[in-house]
């Protein structure tokens, strides 16, 4: 009786310990509180994605969009919408900064200025009527982590590195 109550107690104790941990979080790694961790986007390879202060281009931005597909020819790899993103982080940079977009005239990145381009207002669906729909086009928006480096990106002077 004294063994079956010792196996009880450190089963129940060994499970309370395991779904404690499987719940816990890394706060050094900030993440997204909405992401409920399927990242229709693609492979990140294994990688932890966190929130940059200041991320690169060719880095972090130009990942983003690899991953989320919006380089892939039935995207913007094609020109949709008036914007080809390739595989040249070098090309995408002089097709985004600066650069009006033939559709609304309005501005893609805006230097320093995050929450008047174009392109933020399109990711986070709020660039008015007729001027297109949420990007990206049929798949589930950018998560907190993506969004917030491409903000944070353009907001310390979209910088070309």
């Amino acid at each position: 009786m004294t063994v079956t109550r010792s196996f009880y107690r450190l089963s129940i104790a060994g499970l309370t310990s395991f779904f404690i941990a499987a719940c816990g979080g890394d706060a050094s790694n900030p993440t997204d509180p909405m992401d409920d961790g399927r990242d229709t986007g693609g492979d990140t390879g294994g990688d932890t994605r966190t929130i940059k202060a200041n991320p690169s281009f060719s880095q972090d931005i130009q990942e983003i969009f690899t991953r989320r597909g919006c380089t892939s020819s039935g995207c913007h790899g094609g020109g949709a919408g008036g914007l080809t993103l390739g595989s040249s982080a070098s090309a995408n940079y002089n097709n985004l900064v600066n650069v009006p977009s033939p559709t609304s005239g309005e501005i893609r990145v805006i230097p320093n200025d995050a929450n008047n381009s174009y392109l933020v207002k399109k990711l986070e669906g709020r660039q008015g009527s007729g001027n297109g729909s949420r990007m990206p086009l049929g798949g589930s928006p950018l998560d907190n982590i993506d969004l917030t480096n491409i903000k944070n990106w353009i907001n310390t002077g979209a910088p070309n590195n």
